[in-house]
């Protein structure tokens, strides 16, 4: 009973990972954001295309589709424009549930263009500040390609914040860090899957090649004084989480964040800028040759950053047709 009562006592691994990184909710979902009280919030394609379906949001589709009517667009032109709009209203959604900054991302079409990727983040800034948002409370998403980061780099001189998703590699990191972008978004779970499939074990802890992609990237941004923010994402369970403790931010699913809440046992610090800062890595040089060059030879950075766009790229295209479906 003693046990118990002092078990109940303890703040919950959710309270306690607050205290050292930024909790991020990484959903559509406005109610677990509710629920869980993060910082900040992300979203992507697959998120928003998960959430529209739910009976809860359907009414913001329906307000996008209206709020387009008096715009005469011609039907694939006002479909596209539905989607930013749609992109929008739930990212005002989110920011009225949380103090800190919503993640919206550009289409991953766009991935390999750096001008329209530009424009395309442009065009949601001007967006969100038409509705009353200021830019220092939204990240662009886009995808780290060198197309990507330089688009990222331009749109930082602009004033407009950026965040560097589908990222699995140093030498993207590194890039992005060069570029001053904002934050980044290394996958731990995507870089988990690939190793697991690789070899055929399933990784714990320390060993987990996602952590430990993370860690390097945390140590060297510290070591060499970078300002952009490290944010681990796409986690596969709590595990991978308690070992990045202490990174600058980390964005988790609604069923982790559950998880978290109802885990009591104590939390240690494994991430500090202090510990980071002496950690024995060199310092790379990286101009355009260099990255693609890297990147190539990194086999599973190199697959999962393709895999990832195809991906976002085939649900923002089934995000298309059902508002299609709407007119």
């Amino acid at each position: 009973m003693l046990a118990t009562m002092s078990d109940a006592s303890q703040p919950s691994q959710l309270d306690q990972l607050k205290t050292m990184t930024t909790v991020v909710a990484d959903t559509g979902d406005i109610e677990a954001v509710r629920d869980y009280q993060p910082q900040d919030a992300t979203t992507n394609p697959s998120l928003i295309l998960k959430a529209v379906k739910m009976d809860a949001y359907g009414h913001l589709l329906e307000k996008a589709v209206r709020d387009t009517e008096k715009l005469g667009l011609p039907e694939q032109e006002r479909v596209g424009r539905i989607a930013d709009e749609l992109l929008i209203l739930f990212g005002r959604e989110i920011l009225a549930v949380i103090p800190g900054r919503v993640s919206t991302e550009t289409d991953a079409r766009l991935s390999f263009d750096a001008s329209a990727i530009v424009a395309k983040g442009e065009h949601l800034i001007d967006l969100y500040e038409a509705g009353g948002i200021g830019r220092e409370r939204i990240l662009i998403k886009i995808a780290s390609t060198w197309e990507g980061i330089q688009a990222a780099r331009e749109l930082e001189q602009k004033g407009i914040r950026c965040n560097l998703t589908l990222l699995f590699s140093l030498v993207q990191a590194v890039a992005c860090a060069e570029a001053e972008v904002q934050l980044i978004s290394p996958f731990v779970g995507r870089i988990y899957d690939w190793h697991k499939q690789s070899t055929g074990r399933d990784y714990q802890g320390a060993d987990d090649p996602g952590v430990q992609s993370v860690k390097t990237i945390y140590a060297y941004y510290k070591k060499f004084g970078h300002q952009t923010e490290v944010m681990g994402a796409s986690f596969r369970n709590i595990g991978q989480i308690i070992e990045l403790a202490g990174c600058d931010l980390l964005t988790i699913s609604p069923e982790l964040l559950k998880d978290l809440a109802a885990n009591r046992e104590p939390l240690e610090r494994k991430l500090s800028p202090d510990q980071a800062s002496g950690a024995s890595i060199e310092e790379l040089d990286i101009n355009e040759p260099a990255f693609r060059y890297r990147l190539n030879e990194d086999a599973m950075a190199t697959e999962k950053t393709a895999e990832g766009i195809r991906r976002f790229a085939e649900d923002a295209a089934a995000l298309e047709k059902l508002i299609a479906s709407k007119l």
